[in-house]
C-alpha cells in the first residue's frame, strides 16, 4: 500500500517547476538536519573575513579553471 503513495508522490513531484522541487529538497534536508545558526554565524564571519581580504587585496585570487587544471594534473600524476 505504501509503495504506491511512494510511487505517486515521485510522479507529482516530477511534474514541479523547479523553484517547488528545491523547496522541497530544502524542506527534507532541514527535517533530516536542523540548521545549526551557530554554525552558520561561523561561516558568515568567515565569509566577511575573505570578503575583506580580497578586498584589501592582502589574498592572490586565482582562476577556478586554473585551479581545477592544476588538480586534474595532479591527481594524473600519482
Amino acid at each position: 500500500m505504501f509503495a504506491l503513495k511512494e510511487e505517486q508522490l515521485f510522479d507529482e513531484i516530477d511534474t514541479l517547476p523547479i523553484d517547488i522541487k528545491t523547496r522541497i529538497v530544502d524542506k527534507i534536508l532541514a527535517s533530516i538536519t536542523p540548521a545549526d545558526k551557530s554554525i552558520d554565524k561561523l561561516w558568515i564571519q568567515e565569509a566577511n573575513k575573505r570578503k575583506k581580504e580580497i578586498e584589501s587585496n592582502s589574498v592572490t585570487l586565482i582562476n577556478g579553471d586554473e585551479v581545477f587544471q592544476k588538480i586534474a594534473k595532479d591527481s594524473t600524476h600519482r
